[in-house]
């Protein structure tokens, strides 16, 4: 017996260092690539500063700031949010951060008329150097936490970038929708991969398929969100006291929790992600696209015909 159990404690001993030995070299496989020892620098909010960020000790504060178009997010604003995330990841002092939204609303997604220019002008929508996608589809996304607070309008590209985020907080007033295809175009920032896997197949299509607006509350009961506040103010501070609970933990097993989650995901959903680019980019140059343009300047339904 004290034979069975010396074998037993050295086998327990083998098997536990050979599990230490293999987490940790996932640690390091999944650590940045470059250790930029320059902090990510505030960008307080101010006329042409489309994006704010505002460092809090081991958290950050990225603020969308485009409130005169309703955040709505151009080329430049989304490359810009791909260099401050890049700069996040490989900035060792901090921990988490919270995307959110300045003015009345988070963002009613894409800025389209920008987003006609770039599929015409054939250049991509977003860098893959010295940048990180928070959609994960030109890079991986920030191996560090994101949180997503939203209230107000959320729609489309918006809505989009809240699920790609890893926790998700809503005030109560937010109105969530994908209603691109009530406009002659497609969810192309992966509602398509992210909703159907958060919120069920029948749930994200009774709101893809119709173009139907949501509220928090059915969010919430989706799935999608984890949390609503009364005001947006509250759902700020409730993200701002998630992101400070996630940093107080240890980093190094956050970014190993992570990797481990995204082992489940990544490889199920890239493919699909890969390709709703050159699809939404194809609907651009429809007819019906067209005429979804003409009808929402015109204040009339439109009249598709499948062309």
């Amino acid at each position: 017996m004290t034979i069975q159990r010396r074998g037993g404690v050295r086998r327990r001993a083998v098997l536990t260092a050979a599990v230490t030995t293999a987490a940790a070299a996932v640690v390091r496989a999944q650590a940045p690539a470059s250790p930029a020892s320059t902090p990510l620098a505030d960008a307080p909010r101010a006329d042409g500063t489309t994006l704010t960020v505002e460092r809090r000790d081991d958290i950050v504060l990225i603020g969308l700031n485009r409130t005169a178009v309703h955040n709505r997010l151009d080329g430049a604003t989304r490359r810009r949010l791909g260099q401050v995330l890049y700069a996040y990841e490989h900035d060792p002092s901090l921990r988490a951060a919270i995307l959110f939204g300045h003015g009345e609303r988070f963002s009613r997604g894409i800025d389209v008329d920008a987003a006609q220019a770039t599929f015409q002008s054939g250049q991509p929508a977003t860098d893959s150097t010295g940048t990180l996608d928070i959609l994960g589809k030109a890079t991986p996304p920030p191996g560090k936490p994101m949180v997503c607070v939203v209230h107000g309008d959320t729609w489309n590209l918006g809505h989009e970038i809240y699920l790609a985020c890893d926790v998700r907080i809503a005030a109560a007033n937010t109105d969530f929708g994908q209603d691109e295809n009530s406009h002659g175009r497609f969810p192309g920032g992966g509602a398509t991969v992210r909703f159907v896997r958060e919120a069920g197949w029948g749930n994200a299509m009774r709101y893809m398929l119709t173009g139907d607006h949501w509220t928090a509350e059915e969010s919430y009961r989706m799935g999608v969100t984890q949390a609503i506040a009364p005001t947006p103010a509250a759902a700020l501070e409730a993200g701002i006291a998630m992101a400070r609970t996630i940093a107080a933990v240890a980093p190094l097993s956050t970014r190993a929790t992570l990797t481990s989650a995204r082992h489940v995901t990544t490889p199920v959903e890239a493919d699909a992600l890969a390709k709703t680019s050159a699809t939404y980019a194809a609907l651009y140059q429809t007819e019906d696209f067209l005429e979804g343009r003409r009808a929402e300047a015109e204040g009339r339904p439109p009249k598709y015909r499948g062309k």
